[in-house]
């Protein structure tokens, strides 16, 4: 697993890295200018506009990061050596995994920070006096309950994705029309995912949206909105896990 994780972070790096690299730099010469008060305000408006632009490209070059790891496990030639290896699928999938959550999470939390400091910057704050002197009497779980269903949504999303694209390449490659069929099977995901948020009725108000059901929830539903999300991920990781290991065509 691995080396697995090692060709899967290499995959995906080639797009994210220039990307991230530039705008750190970037975000330590006008940060740094910034806090020192050395920088123009005209120059800093830029900057700080300029870098919302910034988090946008980041995100795009992410999703092209996460689409070449996932051609690693459907194309060919990689998709051979994955198939060949002495290992069971999951320990790729989950590896692949692993590599898309900290990448994508890792960059966007760089730039998204720095994004922030140079505002901070441009309101003439000092982002140290509002990290350590401002701390007081702020609850910080809620922040921590946005960040962990933030994961597991995100999660979810991916292994959805991954879950009509194996079915496509396995058990509906010889049906035709397989392309529909995957994304069909993909809108039954999503709706059977907005299905399965009923079970947290209890916790909060119910509305429906024709087919759809949107939930309410109150702070006490944080905890089993994320716990539910997760099960759903693990579910949904078993079953793609579960497809990948039956004759697939790549």
């Amino acid at each position: 697993m691995k080396a697995q994780f090692k060709y899967s972070i290499l995959a995906g790096l080639f797009a994210r890295l220039p990307v991230f690299v530039s705008r750190c730099v970037i975000l330590l010469v006008f940060g740094g200018l910034g806090s020192l008060g050395l920088l123009p305000s005209a120059a800093h408006i830029t900057a700080v506009s300029l870098g919302g632009v910034g988090i946008a490209v980041m995100m795009a070059f992410d999703i092209i990061g996460d689409v070449a790891i996932a051609r690693r496990m459907f194309r060919a030639p990689d998709a051979y050596l994955c198939a060949l290896t002495p290992a069971p699928r999951r320990n790729t999938l989950l590896a692949s995994l692993i590599a898309m959550l900290v990448m994508d999470f890792v960059s966007l939390a760089v730039v998204i920070g720095g994004e922030v400091w140079l505002s901070l910057n441009l309101a003439g704050q000092y982002i140290g006096s509002v990290i350590w002197g401002g701390t007081d009497g702020v609850n910080f779980l809620p922040g921590l309950w946005a960040l962990l269903y933030a994961l597991f949504g995100y999660l979810l999303i991916v292994l959805i994705i991954l879950f009509c694209v194996t079915a496509a390449k396995s058990v509906l490659y010889k049906k035709a029309a397989s392309g529909l069929l995957a994304f069909l099977l993909g809108c039954g995901c999503v709706w059977l995912w907005n299905l399965l948020n009923l079970v947290l009725a209890p916790f909060g108000q119910v509305d429906r949206f024709g087919v759809f059901f949107t939930v309410y929830l109150g702070s006490a539903g944080a905890a089993p909105l994320i716990l539910l999300t997760a099960l759903e991920a693990a579910g949904l990781f078993i079953l793609t896990a579960n497809l990948m290991e039956r004759k697939m065509n790549i």
